[in-house]
């Protein structure tokens, strides 16, 4: 995967990237986002699903619906609900007639860093998919994988005719993923990642943000051993002494942009409830603390 070559893509632009896929991306970059969401275009048969429809901006329905032409829309898909991926999906099911199809909705009051990442209210689907359960449309086939971690309704979606998979915020080409408690749950992530790698017959990832994924097996055996590697480093800075995760960031981050930090507090934290949940730590108001060994 190439980031550095994603900076001088063109918004608004339908782009063929592989076999019944296009995508179009929406103009809403940001330090979370990078170059803004990525919707997806699935079918070229004169039916199609799309993916993640996006942020509710004229600009990026009418890029959508340029796109679409004179198809039909089979399918609205979405992976989760943060205010970046559904909210164009209302607009663009009443525009084509289209039923919303995907995550189950979910509404919490958030109190992660993000305002683009607070839930989308009005999602409404349709029909909510379960693990395993399919859209279908011309000459392909949607099949749902719940992968839990990032929000708890998060879904992935994969193309059975050709091996790709849209990984929604599950994981990403340019950059880590977000898990912010209460509802982004760092073991459910961890067992989500197991559950990709796993699965041998996807040859590329298309995710939300970033370049498309042509090792996705490899990325996700690395992406593991990162956030192995990031419990290691909270539990040696609690054995050093640093307990808080206010104190733990800006030395595990060091060289990273200070607006990212926040969110960098927040998969801190996951990370220490997923510990506390395997009795290796605890906590008293804002101190974290080893359970010695028995």
């Amino acid at each position: 995967m190439n980031a550095a070559a994603e900076i001088d893509r063109p918004y608004t632009v339908a782009e063929t990237i592989g076999p019944l896929v296009r995508r179009v991306l929406a103009r809403n970059p940001s330090p979370f986002t990078f170059t803004g969401t990525q919707t997806y275009l699935v079918g070229t048969d004169g039916e199609v699903a799309v993916i993640d429809p996006g942020p509710d901006e004229a600009e990026h329905l009418g890029a959508l619906m340029a796109a679409i032409g004179g198809d039909k829309v089979v399918a609205i898909c979405c992976t989760h609900t943060h205010r970046d991926h559904s909210p164009a999906a209302a607009p663009l099911a009443a525009l084509t007639g289209a039923p919303i199809v995907g995550c189950a909705p979910l509404v919490l009051s958030d109190d992660g860093p993000r305002a683009d990442a607070s839930f989308d209210a009005n999602y409404a689907p349709d029909r909510v998919l379960a693990d395993g359960e399919v859209v279908t449309g011309k000459g392909w086939t949607l099949r749902a994988v719940t992968t839990p971690g990032h929000t708890s309704n998060h879904l992935c979606f994969a193309l059975e005719e050709t091996g790709a998979l849209f990984t929604g915020d599950h994981v990403m080409g340019w950059s880590t993923s977000v898990v912010s408690p209460p509802d982004g749950d760092m073991t459910a992530y961890m067992e989500s990642l197991a559950r990709l790698y796993e699965r041998e017959q996807d040859v590329v990832y298309y995710p939300a943000h970033g370049p498309e994924v042509t090792k996705p097996r490899q990325l996700v055996r690395g992406m593991i051993g990162h956030r192995r590697q990031r419990e290691r480093q909270i539990l040696r800075q609690i054995e050093s002494g640093v307990t808080t995760i206010a104190a733990m960031v800006p030395l595990m981050y060091k060289g990273v942009d200070e607006r990212l930090w926040p969110a960098a507090g927040r998969s801190v934290l996951a990370h220490l409830l997923d510990l506390e949940k395997r009795g290796i730590t605890t906590r008293r108001e804002d101190e974290w603390t080893l359970i010695a060994a028995n």
